[in-house]
């Protein structure tokens, strides 16, 4: 959702408008899917890095604007809040030492922007939800400046029309209320992109869905919001609390939920985004001058910019993408399951673990989908958000099964045998799924880490919990800074 847009009321008439033209370009996108040349020769994936600014005393420092003007670097944009940053890798094909390439793209551009940060004392942290962050830092006041995000704010808590509630109850519970969507801005991300041809493209959706659960499992990194332990990825629980533009009235009824799994398995990119349109109000209707039954006549590629827009104020944890690099149209996945961190190595071990994984069941001949109900896969996704490493999931077959055990017995030779159809070489495939193997041995992904170091802090070193949340987050920040694995880390 990275147009600009004015911030403000829309009137009706704008409403109507958009409305209009977000479905003209969905009867346009269902003729291009028919006869259209879309580009998907070469596989590219792409990564955003979503990220956290934190002072020396390990507290959040509200200072993006001045940080990103001081980096000068296009791949690092804006995000929600006043201390976050998002930053774009390149993309790039994974074949050969892709890996590699993104590891020494993302390592250089990440200490380049480190150091443009310590010049107003602050440090980038990778982390699902930074450990230190209050209720006083998450207010509408702190932002980010950019227009869009403040009309967004105002649409959001406009459509519900009372005031957002929190309710996440894990290891502890935590019960609050918000004025504004600014909670949303503790939930940093890693998205993954994978670019597929349209006639396979409900193929990758359905394996990304059908795997998010196990995604979430190894890679979990959020223990921690307002100084409670709660879930091992409580990104999920507060994502989707956030963003609800719906009060309990309309959750009754069962209408559906902004921030969304999904409910059903499809067969073809057209039904997300055809489930978009007819399910859920626009938040933000701004139209462009654009009519793209014109531009596809005249053998243009459409922008369709509306319904884009619309796709992006639609909180999918796996996004139908469509998008046009280099004047040719082309489809994504985007997988947005995952939390940022807690080191470069670990991402692209998360990375090649979905991007193998995901291209092993999509082209099996007995898809997985087949065999596993949705609603099994979406309890799955929740299962495991709340209890990380120590999940127990369905999988066909199997029945219920702790996730260690399906990973190493079944889900790794699968990832293993998908790299290798993208070519990937076999010593970046086993260097990269070697620690996704080792956190499944040694039970220690980035939550289990950091409730092991404040477990730690407050017995052996008498803190309270605050400061130890504190003391662990500026351990973190060291450790992730030797871009050593997470399940390699000591706890002292």
């Amino acid at each position: 959702m990275g147009r600009d847009v004015v911030a403000g009321a829309f009137s009706r008439e704008d409403r109507i408008r958009y409305r209009q033209k977000v479905r003209r370009c969905l009867d346009v996108f269902a003729l291009m899917l028919d006869d259209f040349g879309f580009d998907a020769d070469r596989p590219m994936t792409g990564l955003e890095i979503e990220l956290n600014l934190v002072d020396s005393a390990a507290e959040p420092a509200m200072r993006n604007e001045e940080v990103l003007a001081a980096i000068a670097d296009p791949l690092f944009q804006t995000e929600l809040g006043r201390f976050n940053l998002e930053l774009n890798a390149n993309p790039r094909l994974i074949g050969g030492s892709g890996f590699t390439g993104y590891q020494k793209d993302l390592i250089g551009s990440l200490d380049r922007a480190g150091e443009r940060a310590a010049r107003f004392d602050a440090t980038i942290v990778m982390v699902g939800i930074l450990p230190t962050l209050t209720e006083r830092h998450l207010v509408a006041d702190n932002l980010s400046t950019d227009e869009r995000y403040r009309a967004l704010n105002d649409q959001i808590v406009g459509a519900r029309g009372e005031d957002i509630e929190l309710d996440i109850r894990g290891v502890e519970r935590l019960q609050t209320h918000t004025d504004s969507i600014a909670p949303e801005a503790a939930c940093t991300s890693l998205q993954f992109h994978l670019q597929v041809p349209p006639d396979s493209f409900a193929d990758y959706w359905n394996a990304s869905q059908a795997i998010a659960g196990v995604q979430v499992a190894v890679g979990a990194n959020s223990p921690y919001l307002y100084g409670r332990q709660l879930w091992a990825e409580t990104r999920i629980a507060l994502f989707e609390q956030a963003t609800d533009t719906r009060p309990d009235e309309l959750k009754a009824q069962g209408v559906r939920p902004r921030v969304w799994f999904g409910e059903r398995w499809v067969t073809s990119i057209f039904d997300l985004f055809e489930e978009n349109v007819r399910y859920f109000p626009p938040l933000l209707p701004i139209c462009d001058d654009e009519d793209p039954v014109d531009v596809l006549h005249a053998g243009g590629v459409p922008e369709l910019s509306e319904l884009r827009l619309h796709n992006g104020t639609v909180y999918r944890w796996n996004r139908p993408v469509y998008d046009i690099m280099d004047g040719r149209p082309h489809l994504r996945v985007e997988n947005r399951v995952l939390p940022a961190g807690p080191t470069v190595v670990d991402m692209l071990a998360n990375a090649a673990f979905y991007f193998g994984l995901a291209r092993s069941l999509a082209e099996s001949d007995r898809p997985i989908w087949s065999q596993l109900t949705f609603s099994s896969a979406e309890e799955n996704f929740h299962a495991a958000a709340r209890r990380g490493m120590d999940a127990v999931l369905h999988w066909p077959r199997l029945g219920e099964v702790p996730v260690s055990r399906l990973v190493l017995d079944v889900l790794l030779p699968k990832a293993a045998a998908g790299l290798d159809r993208f070519g990937v070489d076999p010593a970046e495939r086993d260097r990269l799924l070697g620690i996704i193997e080792q956190r499944c041995r040694t039970g220690r992904n980035g939550a289990v880490w950091q409730t092991e170091a404040v477990w730690a802090a407050e017995r052996h070193r008498g803190m309270d919990r605050s400061a130890a949340l504190h003391h662990m987050v500026k351990r973190y920040a060291e450790l992730q800074r030797t871009n050593e694995p997470v399940h390699t880390w000591p706890i002292d």
